[in-house]
């Protein structure tokens, strides 16, 4: 036997042992499906059920299943709520791994409309689900080195339709692969994985590649996707083995294909989901051309231009060590844009152009810390000591949504603040491991099956409710608990408690009840007359809320019945028919809206008598349809063409897209030289209205849960035009007279004027700012660089005004300053929220609410737009204060309510210093080093 085949048979039995191993560590799940393990026939790979893994959601049948690959058959819906839904998947710790979510829904069913959801990796937001093709499956990859023995893939916050998945995939990666220097830091999430040459549409995957990678192909047709091709590119192909032993080990197949520029140029243009960021990217290049001795390939990088890289010559054989070798240069951090446009182009002294097999381009992602892990592994103890203590399938405690008996601080790592588990049938002791939740400031264990004595708590520094009732624990009380520092209230009532209470607990200073508990007695009966007196107080005041209370509900009463007489004469009656007419005009083509002539316009506003306001480009009326619908019709009073594409930019926008938080459009009308616009008509006009002009007797005032909810509705309009639009659309001019307010005072965002769609202008750069005084980005307003973040800085001067009740711009309000923004900031930063309040909110709202609006409103108005949150995370502080204000339902509080309006502000003073009075820091700093 020569050596050649004395190596074989030693190393092919090895490989395939290896490939088999590999196979064997292959996770496939079919999300949805009710089906036994079956085989996938085009590729060979096992698949699984979720029945038995995944407890939520409903299996729904996918009408337009992709082919015939039984995995996209069905789908699983999730409920549409505030929870996340997570698969958990083995790992190996340390070991790098690729995880590919895919989605496919299919058609929608009546009144549907197409989900958006976020798409989680342990605590680290994966991407942003926006579905609007119901025949193409949506798929999401991540390349991470595992963190531990498991990781959790999770769907939550949708913002329209409900959470779904179609199929989730492990697939374990060889040796270094994909390795890079920050690691610790990021993971990898795909962007591009492109086999140019490629002989048909068709994805190149397992078995052709090991580790099941999916190669696109460079034919899919899709927006924006490898456009601007350079004349002269040509396709080759070659049938020889290619030598693929470089660190990534492309699949053979994919590099047996390539485009060549035949001309001397090489060039495409797709975009970057998620960009510009920067980016690990490699160039996978073979020699696949026997080229004459005399002939020669080689090329340079023109765009973009990288230093270092685009100055090197690439010569393919000679740095392959020779022809059908693969040679892959790697960037491994590089800064991209949205838009990739690139190009090779041949060197002079080169006879043959640039050639180029396949592409691989990955975003840096930061890795999102956890829940502390004391802090979770106390939860979890919880959860095993009750089957209804928690639901399975939640993930990491906190992030990105708490759970449900849980709340979390927002700090890093976050903190768990509060346990709610009464009532669920807990059992065995509690554990000693509650020492270490330092974050805790409640605690509910009431009504449950609790024994043993109470564990050392004497670290729970910020505990403030403590809830311990109606269980079997016994043993003494600890002297520590008189002196915890903010404890406010004890009830340890019906259990076995015994020893003398601690003097601390009876001091008056803390709510507390231990009735039912034989065993215990007080050390010394003292002060009894001054209890009696105190007792007799609380009765009195007591007595006379009562009064009062009944007083004003009887006003209340009186005051609704007045409403409802004086909206008598509004009707009440929904649109039953469609409404009718011809489309025309130089819209006729957009096959978006419907058309209404001039004169079914002019009959249903009394020929534009009643003028209810004025919009970014001509005056409001109020109309009544033919069929009783009531809209608001706005008319076009600029004649220029600037005027016109508003218009046409307006009618485009609005036919394209449906929210429950964007005004829709009903119709349009272009005739006898006239643009106009019909609307449906909100009962309850402006936000503006309600905040600025209490001009009017019957003028209702905004309470701070109105305007929470009208808050979180125009942000959740906003949301979805940055991301549930594709391309995203940005307002460019939020206000409060852009937010109305419908019969039910819910809140949609309207006036779309200036909008314009975020790939109009690839670089963001335009020669005319154009928004509203006072709301304006002044990022955007010093270099015309327009962002989603523009939009977001208009919305948190909207906040502003919301908290404080004051206009924008105000030389009375705000003196030489002129703004509200500097106002409130100057404000915030001496911790001094009370101030910039409303003065019918002051006394009337908790604190602690407010704070956590002025906190994310003062992140919106940053004075740079890296530093500014995005719409989603606006959302969430938002439902935060909301929840804050809403509070637990219970009385429990009633002793510290005189101190709960100025602890907070005080305490602010400390926990907002590093936020407001440290400059914001450089992205770059703290983040990937500078990128080449």
């Amino acid at each position: 036997m020569d050596l050649i085949s004395l190596i074989l048979v030693i190393i092919l039995p090895l490989l395939t042992s290896s490939t088999v191993c590999q196979l064997q560590e292959f996770i496939s799940i079919d999300c949805g499906g009710t089906t036994s393990n079956y085989t996938d026939i085009t590729t060979g790979l096992s698949w699984i059920s979720d029945t038995r893994i995944m407890k939520h959601g409903m299996s729904v049948e996918v009408e337009s299943a992709n082919g015939n690959k039984v995995q996209y058959q069905k789908r699983r819906d999730f409920p549409t709520d505030s929870r996340k839904y997570c698969y958990t998947l083995s790992t190996v710790e340390r070991r790098r791994y690729l995880v590919r979510a895919s989605f496919q829904y299919g058609s929608l069913e009546n009144g549907d409309t197409y989900p958006q959801f976020q798409l989680y990796l342990d605590a680290t937001k994966w991407a942003t689900v926006s579905i609007y093709d119901a025949s193409r499956v949506y798929v999401k990859e991540m390349i991470f080195r595992a963190p531990s023995d498991r990781i959790d893939v999770c769907m939550c916050c949708a913002t329209t339709g409900s959470p779904f998945i179609s199929a989730l995939e492990l697939r374990p990666l060889n040796l270094s692969m994909y390795a890079t220097d920050f690691e610790d830091n990021f993971f990898l999430k795909v962007a591009a994985r492109i086999n140019f040459g490629a002989p048909s549409e068709d994805a190149v995957r397992y078995p052709d590649d090991p580790y099941d990678r999916i190669w696109d192909s460079d034919l899919i047709r899709r927006q924006n996707y490898l456009v601007g091709v350079a004349p002269g590119t040509e396709r080759i192909s070659t049938t020889k083995n290619i030598e693929i032993e470089t660190r990534e080990y492309p699949p053979v197949k994919v590099m047996q294909t390539a485009v060549v520029g035949t001309k001397g140029v090489l060039s495409y243009r797709l975009n970057l989901e998620d960009f510009p960021a920067n980016a690990r990217a490699y160039a996978y290049l073979a020699e696949i051309e026997d080229l004459p001795k005399n002939e020669t390939r080689k090329f340079k990088l023109e765009q973009p231009y990288i230093a270092d890289y685009s100055n090197a010559v690439v010569n393919i054989a000679e740095n392959a060590n020779g022809s059908y070798t693969l040679y892959e240069p790697s960037y491994m951090n590089v800064s991209l844009d949205f838009v990739l446009s690139f190009s090779f182009v041949k060197t002079r002294d080169s006879t043959r152009g640039p050639l180029l097999n396949a592409m691989e381009i990955s975003k840096y992602v930061p890795i999102a810390l956890k829940t502390d892990r004391q802090d979770s592994n106390v939860v979890n103890t919880f959860s095993s000591m009750s089957a209804e203590s928690v639901l399975m399938n939640e993930g990491d405690p906190c992030v990105p949504t708490p759970w449900e008996w849980l709340n979390c601080s927002t700090s890093t790592p976050p903190r768990i603040t509060k346990i709610n588990l009464s009532r669920r049938n807990l059992t065995g002791e509690i554990p000693h491991e509650l020492n270490n939740m330092e974050a805790l400031t409640e605690l509910r264990l009431d009504a449950n099956l609790l024994t043993g004595s109470l564990p050392d708590m004497s670290n729970l520094i910020n505990l403030k409710i403590l809830h311990l009732e109606n269980n079997k624990l016994t043993g003494s009380l600890p002297s520590y608990l008189g002196t915890l520092p903010s404890l406010q209230a004890l009830f340890i009532q019906n259990n076995s408690f015994s020893g003398e209470i601690p003097s601390g607990l009876v001091s008056g200073k803390i709510i507390f009840n231990y009735d039912n508990n034989p065993g215990l007695h007080r050390g010394k009966k003292k002060h009894s007359h001054l209890i009696l007196g105190i007792s007799i107080g609380v009765l009195v005041i007591l007595l006379t809320l009562f009064l009062a209370s009944l007083v004003l509900l009887h006003k209340l009463r009186r005051k609704t019945s007045q409403q409802k007489h004086d909206g008598k004469g509004i009707s009440g009656r929904s649109s039953t028919k469609p409404i009718t007419g011809y489309r025309g005009g130089s819209l006729r083509d957009e096959g978006t809206a419907y058309y209404i002539s001039l004169s079914e316009l002019k009959e249903a506003t009394s020929n534009f008598e009643k003028k209810i306001g004025k919009g970014s480009f001509g005056s409001v009326y109020y109309g009544k349809m033919s069929d009783g619908k009531e809209v608001a019709v706005k008319t076009m009073t600029d004649p220029s063409s600037h005027g016109n594409q508003q218009f046409v930019n307006e009618v485009a926008l609005l036919s394209r897209i449906h929210h429950r938080n964007l005004v829709p459009l009903i119709g349009y009308c272009e005739e006898e030289y006239q643009h106009i616009l019909v609307y449906e008509y909100m009962h309850n006009g402006t936000l503006r209205d309600h905040i600025h002009a209490q001009v009017c007797s019957n003028q209702k005032q905004l309470d701070w849960l109105t305007r929470l909810r009208i808050a979180e509705d125009a942000a959740k309009g906003l949301e979805y035009l940055h991301t549930g639009c594709n391309p995203s659309i940005i307002h460019r001019d939020v206000k409060t007279s852009n937010i109305l307010l419908d019969i039910n005072m819910r809140a949609k965002v309207s006036d779309f004027g200036l909008s314009r769609l975020a790939e109009e202008d690839l670089t963001h750069i335009s020669s005319v700012a154009r928004g509203t005084v006072g709301y304006l980005d002044p990022e955007y307003y010093a270099n015309q660089q327009l962002t989603e973040k523009s939009d977001v800085y208009s919305f948190g001067v909207v906040l502003l005004e919301l908290i404080s009740g004051r206009k924008p711009v105000s030389s009375d309000d705000y003196g030489p300053e002129m703004n509200i923004v500097h106002w409130a900031r100057s404000l915030i930063r001496k911790g001094d929220v009370i101030s910039i309040m409303d003065p019918s909110l002051v006394g009337n709202v908790k604190t602690e609410s407010i704070w956590r609006v002025a906190e994310i409103a003062m992140q919106c108005v940053e004075q740079h737009g890296a530093s500014r949150p995005r719409m989603q995370e606006v959302i969430l502080a938002i439902q935060d204060a909301s929840k804050i204000e809403k509070g637990p339902d219970q009385a429990q509080l009633k002793s510290s309510s005189s101190s709960s309006t100025s602890k907070p502000q005080s305490s602010r003073k400390t926990l907002l210093t590093s936020f407001l009075e440290i400059e914001s820091p450089d992205l770059s700093n703290g983040c990937l080093p500078s990128a080449r």
